[in-house]
């Protein structure tokens, strides 16, 4: 028996999983010819070539440029809100800790991974001024908004918040300070410490239980109608 025969035979993928390996090698790939041109400047033809297949193979699987780099913005913001999720699942009674890591999830976004920031301006613009990837960058948001949702209503039954208060609005309230808050950090990162956003998180849901406790305002008749 020679070497080679007694090797084990490699299995060959499904269908399915070759597909699923091709996306993933030209999201790879994708994401290192953005950082290094741009959304603008990258070229499908130099993604397809560093993920080592053909444009066609990209064509197949995403359809356009702006369809594969929503795809890879989508997959960001859903890795991001996992790492929430587990934070505060790590921490279902201890906000400080809870928030203390939401933080430094926040400072490591703004810090290392500096290339996406840009981008994400970069495409936003792209999408203003092309107003049907404008609604193609809402539908693909849809998924990672409503598992940020899901996190947020967990939360919110945990601040006892009433039930009129909005998962959704909330959502996206906390979605526009992360965002906010990381291109400030790149602006001037002393503006925005360490513990910025797990300090305005609280913020925010201590407002919405004061707001729970407080009384309605309600029209009273005036003083003055009584006296005659």
């Amino acid at each position: 028996m020679n070497a080679e025969s007694a090797e084990p035979a490699r299995r060959r993928l499904s269908r399915a999983e070759a597909k699923a390996r091709t996306r993933s090698l030209l999201l790879d790939a994708a994401a290192r010819v953005f950082a290094r041109k741009g959304f603008t400047g990258a070229s499908v033809e130099e993604i397809a070539e560093a993920a080592g297949f053909s444009i066609g193979a990209l064509y197949s699987n995403f359809g356009s440029k702006e369809a594969l780099f929503l795809e890879l913005l989508a997959d960001r913001h859903t890795d991001r809100i996992a790492e929430a999720a587990q934070a505060l699942e790590r921490h279902p009674s201890g906000t400080g800790e809870a928030a203390a890591e939401l933080s430094r999830l926040l400072i490591a976004v703004a810090d290392k991974d500096t290339d996406f920031a840009p981008l994400q301006a970069e495409f936003w613009l792209y999408a203003v001024r092309n107003p049907e990837v404008l609604d193609t960058m809402a539908a693909n948001q849809r998924a990672p908004r409503h598992a940020l949702e899901q996190v947020i209503s967990t939360s919110l039954t945990r601040h006892d918040a009433p039930a009129d208060v909005s998962a959704e609005a909330v959502a996206t309230v906390v979605a526009a300070l992360f965002g906010g808050l990381v291109r400030q950090r790149r602006i001037d990162p002393a503006s925005v410490p360490e513990e910025l956003f797990g300090d305005a998180l609280r913020w925010l849901f201590t407002g919405i239980r004061t707001g729970a406790a407080a009384p309605s305002d309600t029209d009273d008749s005036d003083d003055s109608d009584d006296t005659n």
